[in-house]
């Protein structure tokens, strides 16, 4: 029973439930009982981090058998012990489900704003950002994600575009309007000349500077900028490995360290102990912007995104979500060591948004087997439940998955239909997952389904969208019409074949409107203003306030 008793102390949802703040400030070592003068601001994003997953990061971390943290509370929850926390809407103006987009231009502006937009109020005109209002003060600024530093979160805190799709527009924005001073994250084909390539001879200036054997060159610009050269005449240190990013020592950074998106969590935890591995993790990341955004005197603004949180929740793929939960939270651990004998630091640690409607769930398949149980009331009777309510070992089980869904796809699906046999790809994925498919359940996954809402002229598929235009759709037989993505919903498909295994239930490949945790950190008269139900309206407010010292 210890580690029920454990568990019910440290577990997210009795805390989401009573949407409140811990009674004991004094373990908060005095950082949070003082003047209430606030000198940096770190907000923290989990994207796609609703409260079922930060149940699932909990679970794992105080009930697995493998008992992953030996007996240590994750950095969330030491956070939420220490601190305070509320719950958010997150809804955007005049609809009831956010994207990332608008969801972090309502963190990043205290203003209402529309679907898909970056950095702009619902009349789509721009808003100035708390991190424009940072640099306004005389602070450092920084974003640091594992997607890519154009992506949506981290765009809305430093751009203003009508669609977040505008990368390339993001990018140059960021650079030489903004002038964000740390930048760290993917997405090295915005920043590079158009025709870009690692084959290209002409290219051998590019390669030089970049400096990486392993960096794919491709650009998705337009023209001819080279946004790379510019930062250098901006003044930034440039840094494209882990190696370039522990030696750069300016207190302008660039560092872009992925074509597109960087390695996910379970990439990362196969590499995380070699010395070899080429990219920085998000908690070396983190700690390298907190390095040199406190040079400065005037303090700092700085947003972590966990991003690929949200990327593995589309897919459905609860493997590949718990190593990114565990990915974000050494991060957090690296913000909780930086800041937890300061009293001048604000975190706010939220999610955009949750993502899949996750949860785990009791089923009729594997039902359990009768036991003998010492207790009295079980003296003439076994203990046998009616269902299967999941065993713990699931969750070491979705740690040791060797891939994830979306990768899987690509290595053995891809343009591969009609070439690769269901018994080969139940071989294959066999190998990469504890819980195993058979032949008929492989087939299912190289079905296809004409897209009948396309047969039938229905407009929300027009010809030219970029996903709902296509002819045949992955087959997902329940919530299908919550199943955008098309090709890359193969990897909700292999979900389904795994999903009584694994006791896990998936509601959609989109987003859901649930309430997500704020945690707010820091000095007592700060963080009483968010143990409450807000909006993210009203958190992107309150910490503006807080950075203003209005609170």
């Amino acid at each position: 029973m210890s580690s029920l008793i454990k568990l019910s102390s440290a577990i997210l949802a009795a805390s989401l439930l009573s949407a409140c703040g811990g009674d004991d400030s004094s373990s908060n070592n005095d950082s949070s009982s003082q003047s209430g003068q606030i000198k940096n601001v770190i907000m923290m994003i989990g994207d796609g981090m609703g409260p079922q997953q930060m149940g699932l990061l909990e679970e794992y971390v105080n009930r697995a058998p493998s008992n992953p943290y030996n007996g240590k509370a994750s950095a969330i929850s030491t956070f939420t012990q220490e601190g305070v926390m509320g719950l958010s809407m997150n809804g955007p103006d005049g609809s009831l489900v956010v994207d990332s987009a608008c969801s972090a231009s309502q963190l990043a502006t205290g203003i209402a704003s529309g679907s898909e937009m970056i950095g702009l109020d619902t009349n789509g005109d721009k808003v100035e950002t708390i991190l424009e209002k940072a640099k306004a003060l005389g602070k450092a600024t920084g974003l640091v994600s594992d997607t890519r530093m154009t992506h949506a979160t981290p765009a809305a805190f430093a751009a203003h575009q009508a669609h977040r799709s505008l990368e390339n527009e993001i990018a140059e924005e960021m650079l030489k309007d903004t002038g964000v001073d740390v930048m760290l994250s993917g997405g090295l084909r915005y920043w590079i000349p158009q025709g870009s390539h690692d084959d290209n001879a002409a290219d051998n200036a590019l390669v030089d500077l970049i400096n990486e054997p392993s960096m794919k060159l491709k650009s998705k610009r337009k023209d001819d900028k080279n946004l790379l050269a510019d930062a250098q005449g901006l003044g930034y240190d440039l840094a494209f490995n882990r190696s370039q990013l522990a030696a750069a020592e300016g207190d302008k950074l660039l560092g872009l360290f992925a074509y597109s998106g960087m390695n996910n969590g379970i990439v990362y935890s196969a590499e995380k102990d070699s010395a070899e591995r080429i990219q920085p993790s998000l908690a070396e990341m983190t700690k390298k912007a907190l390095d040199v955004l406190s040079k400065d005197e005037d303090g700092f603004f700085l947003m972590i995104e966990g991003g690929q949180i949200d990327w593995a929740a589309h897919s459905n793929d609860a493997g590949q979500m718990l190593h990114e939960l565990l990915k974000f939270d050494e991060s957090v651990q690296a913000v909780y060591d930086w800041v937890k004998d300061r009293q001048d630091t604000l975190v706010i640690i939220t999610a955009d948004h949750e993502t899949g409607s996750f949860g785990f769930s009791y089923s009729r398949t594997n039902l359990p087997e009768a036991q003998a149980l010492t207790g009295e009331m079980f003296a003439d009777r076994n203990y046998q439940p009616n269902f299967n309510f999941g065993p713990l070992e699931t969750l070491d089980k979705l740690h040791m998955q060797k891939q994830s869904f979306y990768d899987f796809y690509e290595e053995h699906m891809y343009d591969a239909e009609g070439t690769v046999t269901a018994a080969e790809l139940m071989t294959e994925f066999n190998k990469i997952s504890e819980f195993n498919i058979t032949e008929a359940q492989a087939a299912e996954l190289l079905v296809h389904v004409p897209n009948s809402s396309k047969a039938e002229a229905d407009t929300k598929y027009a010809d030219g969208h970029k996903y709902l235009g296509a002819a045949e759709l992955p087959k997902i037989t329940d919530f299908s019409e919550f199943y955008v993505y098309v090709e890359e919903d193969h990897a909700p498909q292999m979900a389904r074949q795994v999903a009584a295994g694994q006791n896990t239930v998936w509601g959609t490949g989109t987003h859901t409107s649930t309430p997500v945790a704020v945690i707010a950190w820091g000095p007592e008269s700060v963080i009483k203003n968010y143990g409450s139900m807000m909006h993210h309206v009203n958190v992107g407010e309150k910490t503006i306030k807080a950075m203003n010292n209005e609170l």
